[in-house]
């Protein structure tokens, strides 16, 4: 087994890992990220299509407000592009396909407005609870002991301004309103600004890509870091005492002063701890189950839909694709249509076979493309909840009754190990950019307990 001694381990190179392997390597302290995966990137996962075309297989988004991630892509010299959001969208909805344009989630104006009031309802009691401190909303303890739906059944009517409701929840989390608590989903749109910016293309989450994958930016820092990410190295045991810590893979035993935990809490609680992490900590942990979404997408010789005034969007109470967006590259010249099979629906598809579930995709995007649909240059697929080294996307989610009893350790440090990954973020919680704010803040925070150790020489 290679043996190392550096001030700094950091388990993960997604983005939350890298970006404090790349502030701690600025102030010249010695580290070492260890990566489970053949590959950096984490939950960012850029192919190549047979055709050479850059699709993403998992985050691949970002928008206004996100400004620790958009320095970073900065930084690293990548460039963006704005989603493609012009012409109409399509809502499906009772067996009738309607064109629509604009903001509204519907074609239907009085059912838009009714959603509206909802969203608005729903951002305006995200405000009452604050974002470094989810279990202090004022609320808390009523908003944590019920489940999005609950609040749903008792508050949104029945019919479609419902089944819209729920479709976005599921749009969002990638789980079942019954599966999230209420106070959670707050505190996500809270962290996110507010629903509109949640939802939206244009102003909003999902208002640009990067050219070349988001990935490329992930790939950029970890060549600046170079020799200091190891990859195929999943850590199986953290051991810490008064004077160190020792992280060990299969293959590496490393020494340091500190360590930073840059994995998803599912993934982080199957590491051998030695001593035991708290109680607390360790029960926060497994009840951070993450979301169910498989991400399909399908490439065209040309964008077919834009000829017909169409902008690539569905929203649809049909499944198993209920969201679609036009996911071609800036130029246009090959179509790739991206769609989502979320929460429930994702694992009962998952379990069907790769012919039945293409077969199920394409019959239920013909309803909305035509028969052009049917015939893909390329089909690609990814469910990250059979993803070894994530178990899940877009982020882990609190269940009822997890905030109020386990959620002020979210972030706290276990002796020399400090928690970062998207999971302990504030602002942009399940996003890249609350990646990157959480790398910053566990790098800030070893920069800290390093200072102190020097200072006690």
């Amino acid at each position: 087994m290679k043996e190392l001694e550096v001030d700094v381990v950091i388990v993960g190179a997604g983005l939350a890992g890298l970006t404090a392997a790349r502030k701690l390597v600025a102030q010249d302290v010695d580290v070492v990220v260890l990566e489970a995966r053949n590959r950096v990137g984490g939950r960012t996962s850029t192919k190549q299509t047979m055709d050479g075309t850059y699709v993403d297989l998992g985050g691949q988004w970002v928008g206004p407000t996100q400004d620790r991630i958009m320095a970073l892509v900065d930084e690293v010299g990548v460039k963006t592009f704005k989603t493609y959001n012009e012409g109409n969208h399509l809502e499906y909805r009772s067996g009738k396909i309607t064109p629509y344009s604009g903001a509204f989630l519907t074609a239907d104006k009085e059912v838009a407005m009714d959603i509206t009031e909802v969203l608005l309802q729903l951002s305006m009691m995200s405000e009452q609870v604050p974002i470094d401190a989810p279990w202090k909303a004022p609320l808390a303890e009523t908003w944590d002991s019920m489940t999005a739906a609950t609040w749903i059944e008792e508050n949104v009517p029945s019919g479609p301004v419902r089944n819209w409701v729920t479709l976005m929840v599921r749009g969002i989390v990638c789980c079942e309103p019954k599966e999230i608590s209420l106070l959670h989903f707050l505190f996500y749109i809270h962290s996110g600004g507010n629903l509109d910016k949640i939802i939206s293309v244009a102003k909003g989450a999902q208002e640009s890509r990067l050219i070349g994958g988001a990935q490329v930016v992930s790939n950029r820092v970890a060549a600046e870091l170079g020799e200091r990410v190891i990859l195929n190295s999943p850590v199986q045991q953290i051991i810490q005492n008064d004077e160190a810590i020792v992280v060990k893979s299969e293959h590496m035993c490393m020494k340091a002063k500190a360590a930073i935990i840059a994995i998803p809490p599912t993934l982080a609680n199957r590491i051998q701890y030695s001593p035991k992490l708290p109680a607390k900590r360790d029960q926060l942990m497994s009840r951070m189950p993450m979301g169910s979404v498989i991400k399909v997408q399908l490439t065209y010789s040309k964008p077919f839909w834009r000829e017909n005034g169409l902008s690539g969007q569905v929203l649809s109470d049909k499944g198993p694709i209920q969201i679609t967006f036009d996911n071609s590259p800036e130029d246009g010249n090959i179509g790739v249509l991206i769609g989502f099979i979320e929460g429930e629906d994702a694992r009962i598809w998952w379990e069907k076979s790769v012919e039945e579930r293409q077969t199920g995709v394409l019959e239920c995007l013909s309803v909305y493309f035509g028969n052009e649909v049917l015939t893909p240059n390329d089909y690609i697929e990814q469910y990250w909840a059979d993803e070894e080294f994530s178990r899940g996307c877009y982020a882990a989610f609190m269940p009822p009754g997890v905030w109020t009893s386990f959620g002020d350790v979210i972030r706290q440090p276990v002796g020399r190990i400090h928690w970062a990954g998207t999971e302990t973020a504030t602002k942009w919680y399940g996003y890249m950019d609350g990646a990157v704010e959480s790398g910053e803040r566990a790098a800030s925070e070893v920069l800290e307990v390093i200072s102190v150790f020097e200072s006690q020489k």
